[in-house]
């Protein structure tokens, strides 16, 4: 505990170290921030004053105009709300929403538009993924929504996974576990998680930055040739330099997953996290989770992702001589998800990025949209869904590279 300890205030006795700290911490905050100055509303008033409300406002009035559609989303009130869909526009004698009088949308539309949300996906043509307009949808078909719903997964994964029978079967028994009616709260978009996958990506690099010079800098210095000549200079010391620099990147994710997650659900409102994941993503989506629930199991993957990387940087930095060495290829493999994501066909990239410790925050390739996804990984016969696979390779990462960097730090020779 004590050589912990003189490693623990080795590090934050940098001055680099407070400086990423603070910097990730305001980055989580701002980032919290942005989803809410992105909203605007637009609406006139009834003496026909045009009214334009941003920010916190907007939101408010956004939430009290879709009051009347918060709450269980059940198969009556669907129907109810598509019934109301084509009554307005066969009364204006439109076939598209958007060919209505101008302000009638907001008034008429806007507030049961929750409640519309999938319904078009639901009734998608089997064969060939295209969505019926709400139009053309009888609305007594949707006494029977839920049940389309399990229907349009079969096939969904048919058109996503034509040649992985297990895949298919695997996502159709994970729906049918899914309960239902769902809820919707209105107010939040999942503009909010994009951001905290953003912020994610941002603490892993600045936590990889701190851990990259642990062991390289003292091989460059000269420092570590003293350091191995005391009693406990090399595999205590090792494991030391190692949990220093994972409890510090650990505790400052933490901290900055907390502060964005309080933050932006202070500004929008706690009630939208009740929201359930298919009334803000897609309608067959296969895990049972609301937004909130989202929120935690993606900071949690997130957290396992920045220690998995950071475990790996330290690994490279007990091999590496000079600190731009392991800095640099340790960032390299943070960026590298979004290049294969970019390069390799599907499949491959996918086996590729879920096993990469820095996946599991990436701009392309992170858990959350993952989670949001039907891809599943094929093992023989077998077929598992591609977050379980990122969040188990992390957990596996971590003490595997753990044990690596305290045995090459061991057999290191210094030249």
């Amino acid at each position: 505990m004590r050589i912990l300890r003189l490693e623990l205030k080795r590090i934050l006795k940098a001055k680099s170290t407070w400086i990423l700290l603070i910097l990730a911490l305001v980055f989580s905050i701002l980032l919290a921030y942005l989803p809410v100055s992105y909203c605007y509303t637009n609406y006139t008033d009834g003496e026909g004053k045009e009214i334009s409300l941003t920010g916190r406002a907007s939101i408010a009035y956004e939430k009290e105009r879709q009051s009347g559609a918060s709450g269980i989303v059940s198969p009556e009130r669907v129907r109810r709300a598509v019934e109301a869909y084509q009554a307005c526009l066969s009364k204006y004698g439109v076939a598209e929403s958007y060919d209505l009088p101008e302000g009638v949308y907001q008034q008429e539309i806007l507030p049961i538009a929750p409640l519309l949300h999938g319904v078009r996906e639901a009734f998608a043509d089997p064969n060939t993924g295209m969505a019926p307009t709400l139009m053309e949808i009888d609305p007594k078909q949707l006494d029977s929504f839920y049940t389309v719903c399990e229907e349009r997964i079969v096939s969904l994964m048919a058109m996503e996974q034509p040649d992985s029978p297990a895949a298919r079967s695997k996502a159709a028994e994970m729906y049918r576990q899914v309960a239902k009616p769902f809820e919707v709260y209105p107010g939040m978009s999942s503009t909010v998680m994009d951001y905290q996958n953003i912020m994610g990506l941002l603490v892993l690099l600045f936590c990889v930055v701190t851990a990259a010079p642990v062991f390289s800098a003292d091989y460059q210095s000269g420092a570590d040739d003293i350091l191995r000549c005391t009693r406990h200079g090399r595999g205590r010391l090792g494991a030391a330099k190692a949990a220093a620099a994972l409890l510090i990147s650990g505790t400052a994710f933490t901290a900055c997953a907390a502060a964005y997650l309080l933050t932006v659900n202070s500004l929008f409102g706690w009630d939208c996290t009740r929201t359930s994941i298919q009334m803000m993503y897609s309608i067959v989506t296969l895990i049972e989770i609301n937004i909130g629930e989202l929120q935690c199991l993606f900071a949690a993957a997130g957290l396992l992702s920045v220690l998995a990387s950071v475990s790996f940087t330290l690994f490279l930095s007990s091999r590496c001589k000079r600190t731009g060495t392991s800095l640099a290829m340790a960032l390299a493999f943070c960026i590298a998800p979004v290049v294969i994501c970019m390069t390799l066909p599907g499949e491959t990239s996918g086996w590729i990025c879920s096993i990469l410790p820095a996946s599991g925050t990436s701009i392309q390739a992170s858990v959350l949209y993952a989670i949001t996804d039907f891809q599943f990984l094929r093992v023989g016969s077998l077929a598992l869904w591609t977050p379980y696979a990122m969040i188990g390779a992390c957990a596996i990462e971590i003490p595997v590279f753990l044990f690596l960097t305290v045995r090459s730090y061991c057999k290191h020779i210094v030249n």
